[in-house]
């Protein structure tokens, strides 16, 4: 009877740790949706070729590159922080890459590098937590061709709204010009 009791007792609390790390991972996100500072980056073309891979939008930032003083001193898929600051219009920019968090009170998010030119260009690429926007899979390929084809249209804007907080981001909304890719795939479908 007693091993029943303790097999019984240890099955609850199994049961109940695999129910707390994926509400926790939740929670999580959903703070920095709620309270983290919304920052919007300017996305940028992908390689046409690159195919539709399952309920996403595949998503390329315009800040993504950054010339570092010495090549030797990066290594790839090493994680980064990324100092940001915002133009006039409201987007970001890279203020500074560093491989130590920021110390006073400036925004930044937690990266890892891409890969480092070793041709003498210094240019370092980042590689952002969020280049993928999931969405419903009835609306994920009209968003991803709206996507392509305002990405082709020189005269759109398209930026990713991402949530900051100490370092942690959550990409909230994609947007072409100042409407958000839902509403686009609504108005494509009412067409």
């Amino acid at each position: 009877m007693n091993s029943k009791k303790v097999l019984l007792i240890t099955f609850f609390l199994v049961a109940l740790v695999q129910l707390y790390v994926p509400a926790k991972m939740i929670l999580d996100q959903e703070e920095i949706l709620k309270t983290g500072t919304p920052f919007k980056f300017k996305t940028a073309p992908i390689d046409p070729n690159d195919p539709f891979r399952g309920k996403y939008i595949t998503l390329n930032y315009a800040e993504n590159e950054v010339v570092v003083p010495k090549e030797e001193n990066w290594l790839m898929g090493e994680p980064i922080y990324v100092s940001l600051q915002t133009d006039k219009a409201g987007f970001i920019k890279i203020k500074a890459v560093a491989k130590e968090k920021p110390a006073n009170n400036q925004a930044f998010v937690k990266a890892k590098v891409g890969y480092v030119t070793d041709n003498g260009s210094r240019r370092l690429t980042i590689d952002y937590p969020f280049d993928r926007f999931y969405m419903e899979e009835s609306k994920a390929y009209d968003a991803e061709q709206a996507y392509q084809q305002a990405q082709r249209d020189t005269s759109q804007v398209t930026y990713a709204l991402v949530s900051i907080k100490n370092g942690n981001a959550v990409l909230k909304d994609v947007f072409i010009g100042s409407t958000s890719i839902s509403e686009v795939v609504k108005a494509r479908k009412l067409d």
